[in-house]
């Protein structure tokens, strides 16, 4: 005890003569000195091993964080973790790339020249073999052709009617309320000339597919010979593009296949683009008419919202800035 008492607690109380009192003082002054000072020091390295134990945390997430996210973005999925689609990233195809199509922004609207051009590349290469069951002929209307130049194609199709007052069934011309018509009765006969396989329907095909046009418009330019270990059955097509690589649809568009009224090159990639633009209006007829609703609400709503604010505003300010003063009532003894 004595080796921790101050100096001044010495001189004060003598070398030897001080009473024991005073030495019992200085000693429980010096000691609870000591003690705040322990405890204060004891503190403060609890609170710095606090600190560095979260930042070690802290740095331990974030790499274990970007580290599981490199890995998946280089590999797809993890080691250690189950897919939950039945079927695995390597099934689904090469992954299209990105195109900058002209009505991808907030803005842009459909080329609805491309969509003429896109409609002329599926009447004499696409509906062959695939229909277009949603989309009749009215819906061209307007888009891509006039009214009279629809209504003449649609004429140069028969269409079933009846039953007539002999209650048999007549062939007639179609009409603008008449939708496209089928290449194949009924499924039974698309397969059959297929050799088995199913042509889908274009109508939502931009939609139904993951990748959408980009997907499709590299399909379509994306057939290459089997690179060396493949091997395709005869009958099937290799595309990198198409789940497995083996399609069954051949290759079908080629340089100056169709003959644009335009006067526009029909390049294997310009009709490729020109029919995915015109089956991603299919998909979405309403997607000008979207865009075009969809400014008109923001600028309106946007208004009511500036105007609401003023009107708060103005209807509060005297709420607000009113000032309640209480004035007690005079003594009446006064």
């Amino acid at each position: 005890m004595l080796s921790r008492l101050p100096l001044s607690a010495l001189k004060n109380a003598g070398a030897f003569g001080a009473s024991r009192s005073t030495l019992q003082a200085a000693g429980a002054r010096s000691f609870t000195r000591v003690r705040f000072a322990s405890s204060s020091s004891g503190a403060s390295n609890a609170f710095q091993s606090l600190i560095n134990s979260r930042a070690s945390l802290v740095s331990a997430t974030l790499f274990s964080a970007g580290s599981i996210a490199w890995y998946t973005y280089l590999y797809g999925s993890l080691p250690f973790v189950g897919e939950v689609h039945a079927n695995s990233p390597a099934e689904d195809g090469l992954h299209p790339g990105v195109y900058p199509w002209p009505h991808k922004g907030l803005f842009d609207t459909f080329d609805h020249a491309s969509i003429r051009r896109g409609y002329q590349v599926y009447r004499e290469v696409c509906a062959a073999c695939h229909s277009l069951d949603r989309i009749a002929w009215r819906n061209l209307v307007g888009v891509s052709h006039t009214a009279d130049e629809v209504k003449a194609m649609a004429e140069e199709v028969e269409y079933q009617d009846g039953p007539d007052d002999n209650g048999e069934m007549f062939q007639r011309p179609g009409k603008l309320s008449d939708y496209m018509p089928p290449p194949y009765p009924n499924e039974e006969a698309a397969r059959a000339g297929n050799a088995g396989a199913l042509p889908p329907d274009l109508s939502l095909i931009i939609k139904a597919r993951h990748g959408g046009p980009d997907y499709v418009f590299s399909l379509l330019t994306g057939y290459i010979d089997p690179p060396a270990g493949i091997e395709v059955r005869d009958g099937m097509n290799y595309n990198p593009y198409f789940p497995s690589g083996a399609i069954s649809m051949a290759r079908l568009l080629f340089d100056g296949l169709v003959e644009y009224d335009d006067g526009t090159p029909a390049t294997t990639s310009q009709m490729a683009k020109d029919v995915v633009t015109f089956l991603n209006w299919a998909s979405e007829p309403e997607h000008d008419e979207r865009k075009r609703l969809g400014v008109k609400a923001v600028v309106i709503f946007s208004s009511l919202f500036a105007i609401s604010i003023y009107v708060k505003r103005f209807k509060w300010a005297l709420v607000k800035s009113r000032k309640i003063v209480y004035n007690p009532p005079a003594d009446k003894a006064h």
